[in-house]
């Protein structure tokens, strides 16, 4: 793996204003692995696959297990790849606990710096649908950079997520988190173009949003965003495959092998 520092550069250096990278958000090791195989540098994880995965339901701090461990495999199996986290509400109340909790969770197997096994995290500021004031998530993110330097903090504003179309209040919102030592804004929702226009235009920090029904990347580019993260697309368009092929079976077709991966790509994977 090449050194932390440099590591860390490179990944901030993947978020370029009008050149956004996609980032897939994986489930499992063998997603990871697939899609680090595609030619994706950076590889997230999504809550709710990995809620799903344990019969959770999605963001109600039961993950944190799950995901931990889903890291460190991805870790293992892909020691180059730049990784990064959902953190949902970084898994606790006060700055603090979401401080020891990326510690004692993520933290180099035999280091006692500050050394974590991610790359970066993606922390909000909703919980069971409800906004939290932005000083709360504002005081989580300046701890984390505090103990942390060297994570890529993704701030995530939930206003427009929840169903609130308050394009000022996120605004707002961009300002704290950027002061609180922030690396990037997601702002995940259903947005059109120009609400994207303006909120990279007012960002001091790289812009993420959702892959989306309504716009390209290149039209995405074209509004000046940094990262598109797949969330849970990935993971729902899976099931709703695997859904489809037992519908065709029970409608008595016969099974569709020709477009799906074979047996044996899962099982070469290194």
């Amino acid at each position: 793996m090449t050194d932390h520092d440099d590591a860390t550069t490179a990944f901030q250096h993947l978020h370029r204003p009008g050149d956004p990278f996609i980032l897939p958000c994986a489930w499992d090791v063998a997603s990871a692995q697939l899609f680090a195989e595609a030619g994706h540098r950076a590889i997230g994880t999504t809550s709710l696959g990995v809620a799903a995965g344990i019969g959770a339901a999605d963001e109600d701090r039961a993950t944190l297990d799950a995901t931990v461990k889903l890291i460190a495999a991805i870790r293992r199996a892909l020691p180059d790849q730049f990784v990064t986290c959902d953190f949902e509400d970084g898994y606790g109340d006060s700055p603090e606990r979401v401080v020891d909790v990326l510690g004692d969770s993520f933290a180099v197997a035999g280091t006692t710096g500050a050394g974590l096994i991610v790359d970066g995290i993606n922390i909000q500021d909703s919980r069971h649908g409800l906004m939290s004031e932005p000083a709360i998530l504002a005081a989580k993110v300046s701890a984390v950079r505090d103990a942390f330097p060297d994570l890529f903090v993704n701030a995530r504003i939930d206003t427009f997520w929840i169903g609130q179309d308050r394009l000022g209040e996120v605004l707002d919102r961009i300002d704290a988190y950027t002061d609180a030592g922030a690396d990037g804004i997601f702002v995940p929702g259903d947005l059109d173009l120009p609400t994207i226009e303006t909120i990279t235009g007012y960002s001091r920090l790289p812009v993420n949003v959702l892959a989306s029904a309504r716009h390209s990347r290149t039209a995405l580019a074209e509004a000046g965003v940094s990262r598109i993260s797949t969330g849970s697309l990935l993971y729902r368009a899976a099931i709703s495959a695997a859904l489809r092929s037992l519908d065709g079976l029970n409608d008595d077709l016969q099974a569709d092998t020709e477009t799906v991966l074979p047996y044996r790509a899962f099982t070469e994977l290194g």
